[in-house]
């Protein structure tokens, strides 16, 4: 069996990683693993009181992430995770060469309307904001592919499945 990359779903909170993030590893047949969960308990407090992280608080979680991915050994899977900027992002593919990205983005009042929408998340809507000041959107020399979120779920992962098929 060749080997399989583990996709990392991007994108500002709100964005649809949680929901979109299972879909698409169903579609390419692949474990699923809910970014949030490698958070420390003082991360989620943080988030829950409307603070944003730093990169300190983020270091530890990332390398988390990363050392999912890491374990994978090339039998591929999906993981969440913001990787809002460049330097998240080779962070992880330091821990776990061949990772790629699927970038979930949309406009602003979109993703703060689905934010307002949901319930029992830590992550509230006053902190998107912070999250778009501190997004570096996935550049040309990184691998991986961007989806626009403005359609349902399951179009979403749709289109993702099939561009990251294409890489």
């Amino acid at each position: 069996m060749s080997s399989r990359p583990v996709v990392v779903v991007m994108g500002v909170a709100g964005t649809g990683k949680t929901t979109v993030g299972p879909l698409v590893a169903e579609a390419l047949g692949v474990p699923y693993a809910e970014g949030d969960d490698f958070h420390p308990p003082a991360n989620i407090a943080k988030m829950t009181a409307g603070i944003p992280l730093d990169d300190a608080d983020r270091a530890p979680w990332l390398d988390a992430v990363g050392a999912w991915a890491r374990g994978r050994g090339g039998r591929g899977g999906v993981v969440s995770c913001s990787a809002l900027k460049r330097a998240y992002r080779d962070r992880l593919r330091a821990a776990a060469p061949g990772i790629v990205f699927l970038h979930l983005t949309g406009e602003r009042q979109l993703i703060a309307g689905r934010m307002a929408a949901r319930t029992g998340h830590f992550m509230t809507t006053r902190l998107l904001d912070s999250q778009f000041a501190t997004l570096e959107p996935l550049q040309a020399d990184e691998a991986g592919v961007v989806v626009d979120i403005t359609p349902e779920a399951a179009v979403i992962a749709e289109r993702a499945a099939a561009a990251l098929r294409r890489l």
